[in-house]
């Protein structure tokens, strides 16, 4: 059942979002649809990331065109590490998913609902070169009321 629901427009290049929470038996899931440019280069993807109850990720589907070429990427939490596609595990120390592409991603890091400042670390998928994965610390820390600013040293 879907709980929220939002729309982004891009400021820094020509690009929308948009996203839809939906409620799981099991914990959530992300879904949303992203149009963009890149270095020229076009990006229409749809996205599903899930979480489990206590809002950590535990995987990504993201799928679309790039450059008029189709694509897909898996993204899997294993005992190891987190996987793309058929690659070997990684990142073993990172509990969260960010796509580089949307803010929608940030919601899993505040949903933790930290108290104080928190600092994240995230498996940072970027759709450009074929798709890959790097480590991306972030930190988020509460404004007050359902507010909170979110930064990162990179």
């Amino acid at each position: 059942m879907p709980v929220a629901e939002a729309n982004w427009r891009r400021l820094d290049t020509l690009g929308e979002d948009c996203c839809r929470l939906i409620a799981e038996p099991s914990g959530w899931m992300l879904c949303g649809h992203a149009r963009f440019f890149e270095v020229r280069i076009g990006f229409v993807l749809s996205y599903v990331v899930r979480c489990n109850a206590d809002w950590w990720a535990t995987g990504a589907d993201i799928t679309g065109v790039a450059g008029g070429a189709e694509v897909a990427w898996k993204l899997v939490k294993i005992p190891e590490g987190w996987r793309l596609n058929d690659g070997a595990p990684m990142l073993s120390d990172c509990t969260d998913i960010d796509l580089a592409f949307t803010p929608a991603t940030n919601l899993q890091p505040i949903r933790l609902g930290p108290t104080s400042r928190a600092e994240v670390a995230a498996v940072w998928f970027l759709p450009e070169g074929g798709g890959q994965i790097e480590r991306f610390s972030q930190s988020v820390t509460p404004l007050g009321a359902h507010r909170y600013a979110c930064a990162s040293p990179e």
